[in-house]
């Protein structure tokens, strides 16, 4: 992607389902857990470059001790300083515990002395008597075999390692992109809320987005009583289900109380049965927006759930040693090493959860509403790694064949490239689908020299080939029908790296001039890579957004190599819409088909259609947010209406419904129109020679992703009534001075 986006986080969750001990035989270590973790937070790193951090719950912590280990830092580098501090803690946990650095020698020694007391033996002298003797002797066995004791090692030094911090059963790991504007660590996942009682501690981590948090810190205030410390979406989900934990907590401490339960056995029973699954089916019927939460209580309990419209992706794999849930599969097939379809897709609406004694359910908590997973996922977020992703980008790139057929006519004197480096794979694609139409099309040539030679294979000479086909065929007369044959098949789709990601800008380039300067500077060019003056340059991008960087820097360093024309192609539809569920794109403002749709309006004197837009989106404004409409909700609300119209009920506002008016911007124009101004937003001042922009249209987005139907930013259709609040809002914002202020409400 040329614009730099920030979008959704990156989440993991990790359960290990045997003793530690069986990690330390197999593995090598009893920290397996943490050492994957650390795997799949690095394979999703281009999930979240703001920040990340971890937690770990021991669930077998004896009272007094700590259970619940937690990491956070901010910067592209979090990750690293992430598990940099929990190597040193670890160290100074070993220190703290007398552990002897010496050498291996001793740690031998203090393994096999942790094996004999655990059998009941007082002293050991390690240099006289290997542990295996005593243990065999306190055991009345002669001899036992080396296997066995291997296996009383093993697990003496899972023990030892137990006691050390971030060794444990349960392991979260978060990512993240801000796209709410605000930041700092205490915006850092994994949240944390503490209790005294165990299952009632919750940690989680998600990649999400709320639209409706107005809603939801109002019910916490007015229905519940609660006092929210802050209006982000992450502490309200937090305080949200920690306040249903905190009940269900009650209710068993109350019921098991009366049963004459008491102490630790009193605990242990509300453990046993902490309704996990309850309470996020309850909390999250509130929700509106996308997001894949995975968490856990102190005691174990833990989860990863999915939104009812499967908006933000998840995917998990289970196996008798581990339960791991990721945002990507990829991340999951690479740490693991596991095949393809071993992994599963987490659908809308549904949960994992997991008991503390190892025991998982999946099931469908909410029921899904008209699922519309992100295809921006595919397009351009996830790593092209995984196998279904990487076919759909080829597609996207094959199936705009034709529009480049149209664009680009002289395959001979066009050069394709890529704008580095997302868009590489949709490139691939692109070459295949032009080089079938050229296979196609000199076969038809072939064929026909066949059918003018009478089939014959003499030298004979022949006339031209003809206007059929592509052009730039050349003139075959006066050349035998093997030349003519050779000359067919000299035809290529031409490729080459015209452009080159040279430098990343940073924002301590204050000054306007200086910096659109060194913006012109992030691509560099291959010299002499095409014929100046003659030959036209194509390159694809996965997505426009802004279109700064086309103007500031691609199409005016693309310009010295002195092309014929400049076609830019984007493997993904006009970006019309904000975003609300996770990708930073929710200021009208930045969009240029949005800028380039107000550009047209006022050329052809329907700059009236801007302030009617701004009218109704004004009168929405005030409404009940289940009067906005959405792909998920206009069925259900015409379902109320009719209900309450039989019942001769008219209900509250039942007569207004709110659509998304944004669309009434775009309305009086083709696609080709606002792509033909867009192409004239972008082309910079003074450039030579003209730029063509050419996208990727809806249709064929969803015949190359047909699982992930989200296409809202394209189409300005949301899932959710807050989608189509986001849009209003934002467009609000845009209208009254405000185009860079985002479309939420926080």
């Amino acid at each position: 992607m040329s614009d730099q986006i920030k979008h959704e986080c990156g989440v993991v969750l990790i359960r290990l389902l045997k003793p530690l001990s069986f990690y330390q035989k197999k593995y090598g270590s009893a920290m397996y857990g943490l050492n994957k973790l650390y795997l799949m937070m690095e394979k999703q790193h281009n999930r979240g470059q703001e920040g990340a951090g971890l937690a770990c719950v021991k669930i077998n912590a004896k009272p007094g001790t700590e259970y619940i280990f937690r990491q956070r830092a901010l910067g592209n580098t979090a990750i690293s300083e992430c598990f940099a501090n929990v190597n040193k803690e670890m160290e100074q946990a070993k220190k703290d515990l007398g552990w002897s650095t010496e050498g291996n020698a001793a740690e031998k020694v203090g393994a096999e002395k942790i094996v004999a007391e655990k059998m009941g033996v007082e002293k050991m002298g390690a240099e006289k008597v290997g542990a295996e003797k005593i243990v065999a002797e306190k055991m009345g066995v002669e001899k036992m075999g080396a296997e066995k004791a291997e296996d009383r090692k093993m697990e003496a030094e899972a023990e030892r390692e137990l006691e050390l911090p971030y060794v444990g059963e349960v392991y979260i790991g978060h990512l993240r992109y801000s796209t709410t504007g605000r930041s700092g660590m205490s915006y850092v996942h994994p949240f944390l809320r503490r209790n005294n009682w165990r299952n009632r501690n919750l940690c989680l981590a998600g990649n999400f987005n709320i639209t409706n948090e107005k809603e939801l810190f109002a019910n916490m205030v007015q229905a519940q009583g609660q006092h929210p410390r802050s209006d982000a979406d992450t502490f309200l989900i937090l305080e949200q289900m920690g306040a249903l934990l905190d009940e269900n907590h009650s209710d068993l401490y109350r019921k098991f109380k009366k049963q004459g339960l008491r102490g630790e056995e009193l605990n242990a029973k509300i453990e046993d049965n902490i309704d996990v699954e309850g309470v996020i089916s309850e909390a999250s019927r509130m929700w509106d927006g996308g997001f894949c939460i995975v968490g856990a209580t102190g005691s174990g309990e833990s989860f990863v759930f999915r939104d009812r419209w499967g908006i933000r992706p998840c995917y998990y794999y289970i196996d008798d040693e581990v339960i791991v849930a990721a945002s990507e599969r990829a991340a999951i097939q690479t740490a693991l090493n596991v095949k393809y379809e071993k992994v599963q897709v987490l659908q809308p609406g549904e949960a994992v959860t997991i008991h503390k004694d190892g025991k998982y359910n999946i099931s469908c908590l909410v029921k899904p509403e008209n699922p519309r997973p992100c295809s921006f996922e595919r397009i351009y977020f996830s790593r092209g790694s995984d196998a279904d992703i990487y076919k759909e980008r080829k597609m996207l790139g094959s199936l705009l064949t034709t529009q480049i057929l149209k664009a680009c006519p002289d395959l001979d004197h066009t050069v394709f490239s890529f704008i580095p480096n997302t868009a590489e794979v949709a490139f691939f694609g692109m070459l295949e689908g032009l080089n079938e139409y050229l296979d196609k099309v000199k076969s038809e040539k072939i064929m026909e020299l066949f059918a003018r030679a009478g089939k014959s294979l003499d030298k004979k000479a022949y006339g031209g080939v003809g206007e059929a086909g592509s052009k730039g065929m050349g003139d075959v007369a006066d050349k035998t029908l093997n030349a003519a044959v050779s000359e067919v098949l000299s035809h290529k789709v031409r490729s080459e790296k015209l452009a080159i990601k040279d430098i990343k800008m940073r924002t301590f380039i204050a000054e306007g001039s200086s910096r659109n300067d060194m913006a012109a500077h992030v691509y560099d060019i291959t010299y002499n890579s095409i014929n100046p003056g003659v030959d036209s340059i194509a390159v694809i991008d996965d997505s426009i957004v802004r279109g700064t960087t086309l103007k500031q820097s691609i199409i005016s360093i693309l310009s010295r190599l002195e092309p014929k024309e400049i076609i830019i192609i984007s493997s993904s539809p006009q970006i019309r819409y904000p975003d609300c569920y996770g990708i930073d794109m929710s200021r009208m403002g930045e969009f240029i088909a949005f800028n380039a749709a107000v550009a047209l309006l006022k050329e052809r004197g329907l700059d009236h259609i801007l302030s009617d837009v701004y009218a109704k989106c004004k009168k929405a404004e005030a409404q009940p947010l289940e009067n906005y409409n959405s792909t998920s909700y206009a069925i259900r609300n015409r379902k109320t209406r009719k209900k309450a119209v039989a019942g001769n009920e008219e209900p509250e506002n039942a007569g207004f419904i709110v659509e998304n008016y944004v669309k009434e911007i775009y309305a009086p124009f083709t696609d080709e129109e606002i792509a033909e101004k867009i192409a004239e937003l972008v082309t910079p001042e003074g450039l030579k020679c003209p730029v063509k922009v050419i996208f990727q249209t809806i249709d064929n987005l969803h015949k190359a992703c047909p699982d992930n139907a989200g296409d809202w930013y394209f189409s300005g259709d949301y899932p959710t009534p807050g989608g189509t609040r986001v849009a209003i809002q934002a467009y609000i914002n845009w209208f009254e001075g405000n185009p860079y202020k985002r479309g939420y409400s926080r």
